[in-house]
């Protein structure tokens, strides 16, 4: 069989397995979070999210507002080294993340059904 027919061949399957793997996964929310940073940030977006009274009169502040947490939790840096520690019957969350030129670090509790933002707390800054 001459070369030609050969990559015509392979043309044709590679074409038909494209197409019925996009079929498979079309209209689904499909996500691929291999590391732990897109895992916890995921799981935590993913979930009802409350805020606690300190983290609302923080936002009552008007330096910090909603979609700049929202961001932190799309963008931000979890701290493992301090993270996934038992806290009040959950699992307590520190994410570092930026905005407005100001580097924030938010304290998250992680329960089985839901997730609170129990800090919000301005990053000091490195000398």
């Amino acid at each position: 069989m001459k070369f030609v027919h050969r990559f015509a061949y392979y043309l044709i399957g590679l074409i038909m397995g494209c197409f019925f793997v996009a079929l498979v996964f079309s209209g689904k929310d499909t996500r691929c979070n291999y590391f732990p940073n897109a895992r916890v940030l995921n799981n935590l977006r993913t979930k009802p999210f409350e805020y606690s009274p300190k983290a609302i009169q923080t936002l009552n502040e008007k330096w910090v507002d909603t979609a700049d947490i929202r961001k932190t939790l799309t963008y931000g840096d979890v701290d493992f080294d301090q993270s996934n520690v038992p806290f009040k019957k959950g699992k307590l969350y520190i994410i570092e993340g930026k905005i407005k030129e100001q580097e924030i670090i938010l304290k998250v509790i992680n329960y089985e059904n839901k997730a609170v933002l129990d800090e919000i707390v301005k990053k000091p800054v490195e000398k």
